[in-house]
């Protein structure tokens, strides 16, 4: 185990920027492109012997991003008999962020189930259940991911045997939890990882006999998750080695006020420590949490959140990015072999507004990078794609909760910082960097309005007063500010 967590940078949306990296909690050439080489390698296909018409075109993964690919390709008409998904799940693509949030309330407080939340419900969209796919004649097969690639004959070889020629492939892969060794407990019963519905299941049936939950990780999952067990009314604890929760985005001020509705809620906080190792109880099943300072905390239930890694394999030949992780692509996600494209959580990619590269593990950026590359691939469509961070979080939305908690982060959290707000009521937090602009903003409890005013913000990036802003006595009248830089800079 290494002695402390490694951070990227100042910032968690520099150069690395957008992907969780492996956290320390133990011991290019340009891509070719053009519409011919893409008809050239149907054609091809059409004439070989694993010719199938229905494969024309296939997606590799069946999370957001291919879900989201699945209607753009409906939309364009050219999904029925030509588009095939290969999965590792054994359903058709859903919301994937429904896991550690809905899914996990109580049993009596109207847990999401599917198929309430398949895609593309989360942006408003028609809900794509199975027999969605076999009504625009999409081919899925499910349980049957994809174990070995040969890109010179263009054939996928599945985890069954199956040979699969393809005419053009997107690869959708996503991310795989970080996991704790074997050897120090990783894979005991009542160690708990999320990132499919048979882990929400195995998680949801724990809590049904839980009564001392330890969360380990304080990022986006420790957080939606101990919020989840805090309405379960189980003893919870979150165990993380930094300072304070969500280091990568919230300054300390910001997070010191959700650590304590946290703490009203009865969540426990452990922090600036390091996981020795998880014990096994005397019926084999998880017990203990031993930690480097020599504490030891019980557990019977723990949820590990301490990252994702992208979902590379058996794709490494098509190019991959060092540094930032995942699969390289252009802004078209054109990877360096032409007929192959990579999108969502695996695809590295140009990020035009901060000019660098980066990866993003986020729905938001799975839906759109999917529906981009789709038009690229079956349009004339040559936009760059444009892309401006976003994240968010909902919590503490089950019934009976007494306070619901809805974030959204626009831009870049780079630069001074100034918070504004009552958090009992609202509270913002803007990035300015030396010439007073805005680069990334934040907002909790928002209305609909002040919410749609965020990337308008991040995206024009105005200079602002910082003398008003710091003296503003209100969310409402710091962005009020904001926006009246914003039209002032529009008129300019």
């Amino acid at each position: 185990m290494s002695s402390a967590l490694r951070r990227m940078s100042t910032s968690p949306f520099s150069s690395c920027a957008f992907q969780q990296r492996t956290s320390s909690w133990w011991p290019s050439r340009r891509p070719p492109s053009t519409a011919t080489s893409r008809r050239s390698l149907v054609i091809a296909a059409a004439a070989s012997n694993f010719a199938n018409e229905n494969r024309e075109y296939v997606i590799v993964g069946g999370g957001n991003a291919a879900g989201y690919a699945a209607r753009t390709f409906v939309e364009h008409g050219m999904a029925d008999g030509r588009l095939c998904i290969v999965s590792k799940e054994a359903v058709a693509p859903y919301e994937r962020p429904a896991l550690t949030k809905g899914y996990l309330f109580p049993l009596d407080k109207k847990p999401a189930r599917l198929p309430g939340f398949h895609t593309c419900v989360g942006a408003g969209g028609e809900r794509q259940t199975s027999e969605w796919y076999k009504e625009h004649g999409i081919e899925v097969l499910y349980e049957d991911p994809v174990a070995a690639i040969d890109t010179q004959n263009q054939i996928l070889t599945t985890s069954s045997g199956n040979l699969l020629k393809y005419g053009s492939l997107i690869i959708s892969t996503g991310c795989a939890a970080v996991r704790f060794p074997e050897n120090i407990g990783g894979n005991l019963p009542g160690v708990h990882y999320i990132r499919d519905v048979a882990d929400a299941d195995s998680l949801v049936s724990s809590l049904e006999e839980a009564k001392k939950v330890v969360v380990i990780g304080g990022g986006y999952i420790g957080m939606e998750v101990a919020a989840a067990a805090a309405g379960w009314n189980l003893d919870t604890t979150i165990i993380f080695p930094e300072d304070h929760i969500m280091p990568r985005l919230f300054t300390p001020s910001l997070a010191r006020r959700y650590e304590e509705l946290y703490q009203k809620n009865g969540v426990k906080f452990i922090k600036g420590v390091l996981i020795d190792k998880l014990e096994g109880g005397t019926d084999g099943r998880v017990g203990t949490v031993l930690l480097r300072n020599g504490s030891i905390i019980e557990a019977d239930t723990v949820i590990v959140g301490i990252g994702a890694k992208p979902v590379v394999s058996p794709f490494e030949a098509v190019g991959l990015n060092n540094n930032v992780g995942g699969i390289q692509v252009d802004s078209l996600f054109r990877t360096s072999v032409p007929g192959i494209f990579a999108i969502g959580d695996v695809a590295a990619f140009p990020l035009k507004i901060y000019d660098r590269m980066a990866r993003v593990e986020h729905v938001d950026h799975a839906r759109k990078s999917a529906q981009h590359c789709v038009r690229t691939l079956l349009t004339a469509h040559t936009q760059p794609y444009d892309y401006l961070p976003f994240f968010y979080s909902r919590v503490f939305e089950y019934e009976g909760s007494s306070r619901k908690i809805w974030w959204q982060f626009y831009g870049d959290n780079v630069g001074d910082t100034i918070e504004v707000g009552d958090f009992d009521l609202k509270v913002a937090t803007f990035w300015l960097n030396s010439e007073s602009r805005v680069k990334g903003i934040f907002l909790e409890s928002g209305s609909p309005e002040e919410f749609a005013l965020l990337p308008k913000l991040a995206k024009s990036q105005p200079v602002v007063d910082r003398v008003k802003l710091q003296s503003a006595s209100s969310v409402e009248e710091a962005l009020e500010i904001a926006s009246s830089s914003l039209r002032i800079g529009a008129a300019i």
